[in-house]
């Protein structure tokens, strides 16, 4: 039976409590390593990497002319497809 374990915060050097019900969902998904970063790190560190949603961007398809969202700021010079027209075009 695993029991908690006290580690030390590689980013901001606080102890945090790696509990035992943590340590058996690792060994469940099969992670080796212990979690170097507390929760609040983990958590800051997923938001700086973009682990937030994505801003999206209204859209006119080229192909249909329906209304729709894509996930980079259209230019004028590039065609944009709704997710059904470019799907077809693969």
């Amino acid at each position: 039976m695993k029991e908690d374990k006290t580690l030390q915060c590689r980013e901001c050097g606080q102890d945090f409590v790696f509990s035992a019900s943590e340590q058996e969902f690792y060994d469940e998904k099969g992670f080796t390593n212990e979690p170097g970063r507390c929760p609040a790190c983990r958590q800051a560190r997923k938001q700086r990497m973009g682990g937030g949603p994505r801003e999206m961007f209204p859209a006119t398809c080229a192909e249909c002319g329906k209304e729709t969202e894509v996930p980079f700021r259209p230019s004028m010079d590039r065609p944009v497809y709704c997710r059904d027209c470019f799907d077809s075009k693969k």
